[in-house]
């Protein structure tokens, strides 16, 4: 399981990447073709998808490898076991609010494929087509704050500070800064 998991969250951050190539790739091409004298329009609402894309099927790999903005100030300064109650009382919160915006974009996607909801924009398509990465992105980041709270309940140590942890004994330190 932990392998699929991994994998699951790598290949999520590499659809993320992806939709970034695309969105390097989208404003070339319009910089061109407005050279050309070609109508634009559409493209910034393909760009602003890949946006919400990018950000959203990025976060669950993010979040596992420590790449999330952590407030770790005060988990540093108290003992271990203050440390792994706090952690866990983070997940917590976590995957409740992680829950409850999963849940609404779920049904936001649903609603607006039920409802046959076009896009406004210059290109006319079904809104939940680019919706869906919004709640594919959502499940995945609650999936991986569920992972993690399950390993630290076990007694593990979560993804995200080994990998941290990992990187400053390479001696890499680029993203404290």
């Amino acid at each position: 399981m932990r392998r699929w998991l991994d994998r699951l969250f790598l290949a999520a951050g590499a659809v993320g990447a992806g939709f970034i190539v695309l969105i390097c790739a989208l404003m070339i091409a319009q910089s061109v073709m407005r050279e050309f004298g070609l109508r634009t329009g559409a493209i910034n609402d393909v760009v602003a998808w890949c946006c919400a894309a990018a950000a959203f099927f990025s976060m669950a790999h993010a979040f596992k490898h420590g790449d999330f903005v952590r407030v770790t100030l005060l988990l540093e300064s108290v003992p271990a076991g203050t440390r792994r109650v706090l952690e866990i009382l983070s997940l917590l919160v976590g995957t409740v609010a992680v829950s409850y915006l999963a849940w609404w974009a779920c049904l936001f996607t649903y609603e607006s494929w039920e409802f046959n909801d076009i896009a406004q924009g210059l290109l006319p398509i079904p809104l939940w087509i680019p919706q869906l990465s919004f709640a594919i992105g959502s499940l995945l980041l609650w999936l991986a704050l569920v992972d993690e709270l399950v390993l630290v309940l076990r007694g593990g140590v979560p993804t995200f500070v080994r990998e941290v942890q990992e990187r400053h004994a390479r001696g890499d330190f680029s993203s404290d800064l």
